[in-house]
């Protein structure tokens, strides 16, 4: 997939560039629908909300009952995106599904709520987030270059968290500048059922969070923890376990 300085600035007609970065299909129908859909994201108070309940939930792969969506919120390929239940999209967030080989890219089960302003960005990489989880105002989840982020069931992601998968470049050769030498595949973030991450915390790729694990504000968490431990500080180090 090219990036998205690439895919806006190449040769072409300037239609067929928003469909493909923007919309995720070149079919007239879901173009004119997805233009639809955006003029309802627009709109405040109970009726925007009211009408973008009805219309919404075609723009996505699949959606299930009771999801709710905010205003201004942006999306980026929905066709690629599935929504369990009861899925909360607040006002402000952005959801990129862009991909250019699977159509399950981002995907949010039953309960999900997404507070004011998060984001999350799959390009071509793939995120899931977990039943009943809670992504709190300002979090980025991004993931790249099949560089997967697993976000488990019963999580807390606190305000202004980054938790990434494929963020890091290659530094072998000095001849090039650090942008053109390519992601490092880093194996993505998982962080398992039961979670709590503090405010203002950073999950780098190659991190695995074990199941009921917590890690304090302000943390930068460049190594797994196992189950139940509670790790704080830059970088940040096991200071307790929840079973003691």
């Amino acid at each position: 997939m090219k990036k998205t300085h690439a895919a806006i600035t190449a040769k072409g007609s300037p239609l067929r560039k928003y469909q493909d970065v923007v919309v995720g299909s070149r079919s007239l129908v879901a173009l004119l629908y997805f233009e639809w859909c955006m003029l309802l994201g627009i709109l405040p108070g109970a009726l925007g909300m009211v009408l973008r309940k009805i219309f919404w939930p075609r723009l996505f792969g699949t959606c299930g009952r009771g999801c709710m969506f905010g205003s201004n919120v942006v999306l980026r390929h929905p066709g690629r995106m599935h929504l369990g239940d009861n899925v909360v999209i607040s006002e402000g967030c952005v959801l990129d599904g862009r991909h250019t080989e699977t159509s399950q890219v981002l995907v949010l089960e039953d309960n999900v709520i997404c507070s004011n302003n998060v984001m999350i960005s799959c390009k071509n990489g793939t995120v899931t987030v977990g039943k009943n989880t809670g992504l709190n105002a300002g979090t980025i989840v991004q993931s790249t270059n099949d560089c997967p982020v697993v976000i488990g069931a019963d999580c807390i992601i606190g305000q202004n968290c980054l938790v990434i998968g494929g963020g890091s470049y290659n530094l072998d050769r000095l001849d090039i500048p650090v942008r053109e030498q390519g992601i490092r595949q880093d194996g993505g973030v998982r962080l398992e059922d039961d979670v709590w991450l503090g405010g203002n915390v950073t999950v780098l790729g190659g991190v695995t969070m074990g199941k009921s694990s917590v890690a304090g504000a302000g943390s930068v968490v460049t190594r797994s923890q196992p189950p139940y431990a509670i790790c704080m500080g830059v970088p940040a180090r096991q200071v307790k376990s929840r079973k003691e």
